[in-house]
């Protein structure tokens, strides 16, 4: 299976879901044009709140759209852009990657994984119990966070739903996924 983007969401203002558009255009070192995460500093409220002149590691969020049929089984139903992803994708495996991953998209557009979304509370605000569904442990005991990935823009460019995905790794030795 091949990969590609199913979906593209971004909203101007703070929300939790972003409404499915025709296509965005991402801006090098900024994000989505027009989404209220877009920028060279962290722009999420918690982050901002912290450190408001840290680099934005979270430009852009990327969603499997495996993850909605994952929940869907469990009883939840959600659909591309409810979870706050500025890109759903399908045939790839987002949280398998390593840090520093670049993802073509499209015919221009590259960003670069920095890490894992760190699901927060809201999402049981959106509907109760959905947040044990997208972060958890393993045998182990680790936490395991399934609510995708952030990446910066390192190339621009407009992307559409049907687009293909190109992976490139990073050189090894390959970084897993932390929480950014």
């Amino acid at each position: 299976m091949s990969a590609t983007v199913t979906a593209v969401s971004s909203n101007s203002e703070y929300s939790f879901s972003k409404p499915n558009r025709g296509s965005i255009t991402l801006l090098a070192g900024l994000g989505v044009e027009g989404d209220v995460h877009a920028g060279v500093t962290v722009k999420h409220r918690s982050r901002v709140a912290q450190d408001p002149t840290q680099p934005n590691l979270r430009q852009v969020h990327l969603i499997h759209e495996e993850l909605f049929a994952e929940v869907g089984r469990n009883g939840f139903e959600v659909s591309p852009g409810e979870l706050g992803e500025n890109i759903t994708t399908s045939g790839i495996r987002l949280l398998d990657l390593p840090v520093g991953t670049l993802l073509h998209l499209g015919g221009e557009a590259v960003v670069e994984v920095t890490g894992l979304r760190n699901p927060c509370l809201q999402i049981d605000g959106f509907q109760d119990g959905l947040l044990k569904q997208v972060v958890g442990r393993d045998e182990s005991g680790a936490v395991v966070r399934k609510a995708g990935v952030m990446a910066i823009v390192l190339r621009g460019g407009e992307v559409r739903p049907g687009d293909a995905i190109r992976v490139e790794l990073p050189a090894e030795p390959h970084r897993p996924l932390e929480r950014v």
